[in-house]
């Protein structure tokens, strides 16, 4: 039996508010589908208890009746679906509270390095672009890993927020906001160049940046699709990095790494990667072991008398 099944119609209108919340928040299909089976699990773990009446200790049952089969990765993604519930509810005046703020998430991988690709790896990643579309597809490889771009963004991509003559693009993020990013002048020719090779769409109405061979908006499993087999190729000629889970959005970390690395200002790259908050954008000042070890040849240490 569906999950929606098991639901008391009680909870419908809170559900209809969530998807709309979500909708008008701009979140991608993927999250949406991800949050609302979360609420789902959530609400049916509620008996029937009106959302309003929920409270913290309900949040957190829910939470360790999941502990055993899911991690803390997975608990943090529950917590935000929840939290994002109540958050839409109090938006459309059907809650007052919301009792998932009041649970603290998971701390285990706030010190854990992100994966990211050094600069000569991202070098060599880009001749690992082939095919019949190698133009279209490196410029989705550079504005991943040269801008920052999420795959969504990319995803989401028009002609009309190419800004070739201001060397901008209008990038639209999470929660429906927009960043202007200042392109680099190779980047601005190469898009240039894809933009007059590409693919007729199939409807004249469609604006996508990128087309997919059938004419419709490359989909975001296509983007991902074309990185992966990129990183494949890249890890069997290079064994150093076999172990390294690499991914469209560490193409992300590899640009706000590389940033830091050359010592751009953290409030500059926050603006750049489009976070909400300073504290996100902090996990990208990671520490390596040749920092380290460049950090203590500062230090002199005086001789001593024997």
């Amino acid at each position: 039996m569906p999950r929606n099944d098991l639901i008391s119609e009680s909870y419908s209108q809170p559900l209809e508010a969530f998807k709309i919340w979500m909708k008008q928040s701009g979140y991608t299909e993927t999250t949406k589908k991800e949050y609302l089976r979360e609420v789902v699990d959530y609400l049916i773990s509620l008996n029937e208890m009106p959302v309003q009446q929920a409270g913290k200790m309900n949040v957190v049952a829910f939470l360790v009746c999941k502990q055993d089969t899911a991690g803390d990765k997975t608990r943090n993604r529950t917590l935000s679906a929840i939290r994002s519930f109540y958050t839409a509810l109090i938006d459309f005046e059907l809650a007052t509270k919301n009792p998932a703020m009041e649970v603290k998430k998971s701390k285990t991988d706030r010190n854990r390095v992100p994966v990211y690709l050094e600069e000569d790896d991202l070098e060599k990643a880009l001749s690992y672009v082939k095919g019949r579309y190698r133009d279209r597809n490196i410029a989705i490889f550079l504005l991943m890993s040269y801008c920052g771009l999420r795959v969504g963004e990319v995803h989401r991509l028009n002609l009309s927020n190419f800004k070739n003559s201001r060397g901008i693009l209008e990038v639209l993020g999470k929660g429906r906001k927009w960043n202007e990013i200042p392109l680099p002048e190779l980047l601005i020719k190469h898009l240039t160049q894809v933009e007059s090779y590409r693919i007729q769409p199939y409807s004249n109405r469609e604006d996508a940046l990128f087309v997919s061979q059938k004419g419709r908006r490359l989909s975001i499993r296509q983007i991902q699709n074309i990185a992966t087999q990129v990183f494949i190729a890249l890890k069997e000629d290079n064994p150093h990095l076999a172990d390294l889970k690499l991914s469209c959005h560490k193409l992300r970390h590899s640009f706000a790494t590389m940033l830091l690395k050359n010592n751009v200002d953290i409030r500059v790259v926050k603006e750049l990667l489009g976070h909400a908050s300073i504290e996100t954008t902090m996990i990208y000042t990671h520490i390596n072991d040749e920092q380290k070890r460049g950090a203590m040849t500062t230090i002199k240490i005086p001789e001593l008398m024997c």
